[in-house]
C-alpha cells in the first residue's frame, strides 16, 4: 500500500495508484455504506447570533439574499423545519430499518435542541463534530479555530454523553484544520476530503492520521445548488446507480459509499420518500456493511494499522 504522505501543503494526485487495498470489510461485505445526517439547524449564520447577514446556503431558494444587516426570517424558518420536523422523520426511517448513521453535528445546534441530542444518543448514532457553529473555517485564524474546536468537543461531550471521535468542517477547512485535529489528539479521523472511495493514512507533523473521505455528489445538498437534483427521482436514481457500480466492483475490490443528508432537505416528505426507496433497495442486497464512520475508522485502524506507515 505504500507509505502515508506527509501533509505539507502538497496535493496527492496518486493515492492508491489504481491498486486499492482489499478493505476486508466485516463479514466479507462487498460494500461499506455510510450514511451521514447533517444536523446544523440553529448554528448557521443568523443576525440574532451576531452575524452580519443571514444564512444563504442550502436553502429552498438558492441565491436569494436580503443582503447584509437584514434578518431573513424565511431562511430561519426553512432551517427550523429541519430541527422541528425533518430530523424526526429521518430518525424514524433509520429506526424502522435498524440503520446506524453518523451525525455531522454542529455543537451549538445540538445544544439548542436537547431532545434531538438525547434521541441521537439513545439511538446509538455517532456524532462527528461539525464544529462549534456551522460557519466558514477557511478564513478563520488558527487561534480562533483551535478555540472553537475545543469548545465543540466540550459541548458535544455534554449533550451526547461522549466526546466526538471524528471531525468534519463546513465547506471549507482551513489550511490549519487537519493539523489542529491531530494536535488535539483525541480524534480517530477526519472527513474533510472527497478524493477516494476508501479511507487512507496521511502524516501530519510526523504523526499518522486517518482520513475517511466524504461525498458532495451522493448528497441531498444538490437539491439546493445548480446543477443538481430537480426531483426526488433523480436523487434516488443517482444513489442507486452509485450503489450498483460500487456493489459490482465489490466482487473483487470492495469500496466505501457515502450518502450525505440534511434534516431540512432530505427530511422533507417528497425527498424522504426517495431516500426510503434507496434504503429499502440497499436492504435487499446481501454483503453490505452499513456502518458509522467511527466503525469504519476502527476497522481500518485494526486492519491497516498506522505503524505500517511510520
Amino acid at each position: 500500500m505504500g507509505s502515508a504522505r506527509e501533509e505539507r501543503g502538497m496535493r496527492d494526485l496518486v493515492g492508491y495508484g489504481g491498486r486499492p487495498p482489499h478493505p476486508q470489510w466485516p463479514g466479507g461485505a462487498r460494500l461499506a455504506l455510510q450514511i451521514v445526517m447533517n444536523y446544523e439547524e440553529g448554528s448557521e449564520y443568523a443576525i440574532p447570533d451576531g452575524d452580519e447577514s443571514s444564512e444563504m446556503y442550502l436553502t429552498e431558494v438558492p441565491g436569494a439574499t436580503l443582503g447584509p444587516h437584514v434578518r431573513d426570517l424565511i431562511v430561519e424558518s426553512v432551517y427550523e423545519y429541519g430541527s422541528r420536523a425533518g430530523f424526526w422523520r429521518l430518525m424514524a426511517m433509520f429506526a424502522e430499518r435498524k440503520i446506524d448513521v453518523t451525525v455531522f453535528g454542529a455543537a451549538l445546534a445540538l445544544e439548542r435542541n436537547p431532545a434531538a441530542a438525547r434521541a441521537i444518543a439513545a439511538a446509538g448514532h455517532e456524532v462527528c463534530s461539525h464544529g462549534w457553529r456551522w460557519i466558514n473555517f477557511a478564513h478563520m485564524g488558527v487561534d480562533e479555530e483551535r478555540a472553537q474546536m475545543q469548545r465543540a468537543i466540550a459541548s458535544i461531550e455534554q449533550t451526547i454523553g461522549q466526546r466526538p471521535l471524528g471531525w468534519y468542517c463546513r465547506y471549507s477547512p482551513s489550511v490549519n484544520t487537519r493539523r489542529l485535529v491531530v494536535e488535539e489528539g483525541g480524534f480517530l479521523y477526519d472527513s474533510d476530503a472527497y478524493n477516494d472511495d476508501l479511507p487512507y493514512w496521511v502524516r501530519v507533523d510526523g504523526k499518522p492520521h486517518l482520513v475517511i473521505p466524504y461525498t458532495l455528489d451522493a448528497n441531498d445538498m444538490k437539491f439546493s445548488v445548480a446543477p443538481g437534483f430537480s426531483a426526488p427521482s433523480g436523487f434516488f436514481e443517482y444513489l442507486k446507480d452509485t450503489f450498483d457500480v460500487l456493489y459490482a466492483e465489490g466482487k473483487t475490490a470492495p469500496k466505501m459509499m457515502s450518502v450525505g443528508l440534511h434534516t431540512r432537505l432530505a427530511g422533507r416528505p417528497g425527498r424522504a420518500a426517495a431516500l426510503g426507496r434507496f434504503l429499502d433497495y440497499v436492504l435487499e442486497h446481501d454483503d453490505v456493511w452499513i456502518a458509522r464512520r467511527v466503525d469504519i475508522a476502527r476497522h481500518w485502524i485494526a486492519t491497516f494499522p498506522a505503524e505500517r506507515f511510520a
